[in-house]
């Protein structure tokens, strides 16, 4: 979700996915945060990330579309107006995006809410991002929609939700999401969702909901489009390509009408033993074993000296061992929940 302008089109051309504006059929202008900037599909071209495999690229590729690539990763709703409008005109065709995420604080949410129960305040986080999404976001998704609208006065804008990233379970070593966590975060996402269908409608835009289409494609789903804890961590909690194609085959058809045929891509994913090595070596990282640490864990009502043993067990070569003290930290988590 950072800020920018100016797409890196020589990078974006080499790769083939988005046409020059001699070949085009119409003027696409992609505006938003990291979801419409590709975040999560390894392959950031610029410091806005705009990948080459976001579903803004994918669309312009399917339908002959000519790119303005505005869209950055940290972007939030004034940052659009600020950075990204300028690209608009009346000659505007399409327009895309995503945003609000970051105006609610959607990555440090996910951090607080990611650590150990005993540790954290997940529930004063979310409520934190829920009193910007009544009190401060409606005003400013009139002013943005309206300025989209004014701007490009004859485009077919469409404005995406966000999917739900969880599906009840938390199966990345690292982060410590109880279920009912889980179940605050998507509860949120279905506000803001709600929300955004409210805003845009009501500015003549059509609103996208990813959320059927992702179902069964959340984090720790057999099949994911979404990233789960990701090394780099900007990859975290984002589309990955499949995602993205996923994506793609929503915008696309709002956006021209005509249906988009997705493509098949597969993703590989490490062994269990090299997941849980990474994740103990974060793990050891966030120094559970530290006196301010242990000191929350006893207030929880938490074993410092387990936490201490478990932390210790984490820098064995064994991934037997390592998977069993990551699997004995998380029911502490539930015990502190």
């Amino acid at each position: 979700m950072k800020r920018g302008l100016v797409l890196a089109g020589s990078v974006a051309l080499a790769a083939g996915l988005i046409p020059t504006a001699d070949a085009a059929a119409g003027s696409y202008v992609a505006l938003g945060d990291s979801y419409s900037a590709g975040v999560g599909t390894r392959a950031k071209v610029d410091s806005c990330y705009r990948s080459t495999y976001g579903y803004p690229a994918l669309v312009a590729s399917r339908y002959g579309l000519a790119l303005s690539y505005q869209a950055c990763s940290g972007a939030r709703t004034a940052d659009v107006t600020n950075n990204q409008l300028g690209a608009l005109s009346s000659g505007t065709a399409y327009v895309s995006m995503t945003i609000g995420g970051n105006d609610v604080g959607f990555a440090d949410v996910l951090t607080e809410c990611a650590q150990p129960g005993w540790m954290s305040d997940c529930d004063g986080a979310i409520a934190g991002g829920r009193a910007i999404l009544t009190g401060q976001l409606p005003g400013r998704y009139d002013s943005l929609f309206g300025a989209i609208r004014s701007k490009a006065p004859n485009a077919k804008i469409a404005i995406g939700g966000y999917p739900l990233i969880f599906n009840g379970e938390d199966c990345n070593a690292l982060t410590f999401f109880s279920p009912s966590e889980e179940a605050s975060l998507n509860s949120a996402t279905n506000d803001l969702d709600s929300l955004i269908r409210t805003k845009a409608t009501a500015h003549g835009a059509s609103f996208v909901d990813p959320r059927s289409s992702f179902s069964g494609h959340a984090v720790c789903d057999s099949t994911e489009w979404i990233n789960g804890l990701s090394n780099p961590v900007e990859e975290s909690y984002h589309p990955n390509r499949l995602g993205n194609d996923g994506l793609a085959k929503l915008f696309g058809p709002v956006l021209t009408g005509s249906a988009y045929k997705t493509s098949t891509l597969t993703t590989a994913k490490p062994s269990t033993a090299q997941r849980n090595r990474a994740a103990a070596d974060k793990v050891l990282r966030m120094d559970l074993a530290a006196p301010a640490n242990l000191d929350k864990a006893a207030r929880a009502g938490v074993s410092p000296t387990e936490v201490k043993r478990l932390n210790s067990l984490l820098r064995s070569s064994d991934p037997a061992v390592v998977d069993r003290a990551l699997t004995d930290l998380r029911a502490l988590d539930r015990q502190a929940s």
